[in-house]
């Protein structure tokens, strides 16, 4: 027992350190597709000709529509592949992509790897890796710059992170994903850590302040799915009437709800989360469903949706014993600025 206490003080140090490491700065004085095009063409004059190669792709390559979070071989350039020169790049041109919360947000999921590095059992050769905070990949598409169509991508375990530019603007910012295993990291009082947190209390606060009438509505089912709906695909899985109604709302589940989408919001730049909210409004708050399966009970399996004309959350800590998050943003007109959905 003492020496799991010992294994898990050292994860939470890991993962710390880790976050320490990676940190860069996050300016948002530029809209985020011309900010993305500087650093993006830093990146690439940063890399060798076999780096540049390893990194980029065509804009219409089948690649750019390959997004996926679990731990599995991927294309593009690893971070670990980079010497500190071009990793500072590749953390400016990730940097465009997410605010300062974001970032954060994105290194403590990355850093989570090291503890599954250190919590796992299997042959440690093997483990590192599958389990490495820098085994995270930057993949280029098209030719950055302020005209044109070109996007990039960071993904990796728990994490993936798509964007489109079209002439400067970043015309699509999803699938946004962010996962953590473990969901909560516990080494003692005063070192737990919770990477995710605030998308799972403030759901369940919605849920717990329902009337019995409307308990009816958003709880759909006492057990849980296994996983988010959409997995990787491309198009989000929809359903219509299926939650609660945001109009159908007391006001202070309507504030709560308008917090959660928040916490949603705060990983993206400015711009793209005002163009996010301005959408939502737009199409109408009120005309968001919020749907809850499984338990209200902390650490027991749970999963919850909100789906509204423009955008759809996917939330699901059923694994490792409710230990284990995945949770998603997508765009219902289109990620990877594909078509809408039919």
């Amino acid at each position: 027992m003492k020496a799991n206490r010992k294994l898990v003080v050292a994860s939470f140090v890991a993962a710390s350190m880790v976050a320490v490491l990676v940190a860069a700065k996050s300016g948002e004085e530029r809209p985020s597709g011309l900010r993305m095009a500087d650093a993006g063409k830093a990146f690439l004059a940063k890399l060798s000709p076999e780096q540049r190669s390893q990194a980029t792709f065509r804009y219409d390559d089948p690649e750019r529509l390959n997004w996926h979070f679990i731990p599995r071989s991927r294309k593009g350039l690893p971070l670990k592949a980079l010497d500190p020169t071009s990793r500072a790049a590749a953390r400016e041109l990730i940097a465009t992509g997410l605010s300062k919360q974001g970032y954060e947000q994105a290194v403590n999921v990355m850093s989570l790897d090291d503890v599954l590095y250190l919590l796992e059992t299997d042959e440690w050769a093997a483990r590192r890796q599958r389990r490495d905070p820098l085994n995270y990949y930057v993949s280029v598409f098209g030719t950055p710059g302020d005209q044109g169509q070109w996007g990039w991508r960071l993904e990796g375990h728990h994490l993936s992170l798509n964007f489109s530019i079209q002439d400067g603007r970043v015309v699509s910012s999803t699938p946004e994903f962010f996962g953590a295993n473990p969901a909560q990291l516990d080494a003692g009082p005063g070192r737990s850590l919770r990477v995710l947190a605030p998308l799972e209390d403030t759901a369940r606060e919605i849920v717990r302040t329902s009337t019995p009438e409307q308990m009816k509505t958003i709880l759909v089912d006492k057990k849980a799915p296994n996983e988010i709906w959409s997995s990787n695909k491309l198009k989000p899985v929809l359903m219509p009437e299926v939650g609660l109604l945001a109009s159908d709302m007391s006001k202070d589940q309507q504030a709560l709800l308008r917090h959660l989408l928040a916490e949603y919001l705060k990983a993206s730049p400015s711009d793209i989360r005002a163009e996010r909210e301005s959408q939502i409004e737009t199409a109408g708050f009120g005309k968001i469903r919020m749907a809850w399966w499984g338990s209200l009970n902390r650490n027991e399996k749970h999963a919850y949706r909100l789906q509204g004309p423009t955008f759809l959350v996917e939330y699901n800590d059923t694994q490792n014993n409710a230990n284990h998050v995945h949770s998603v943003w997508r765009n219902i007109a289109g990620d990877l600025n594909q078509a809408a959905a039919p």
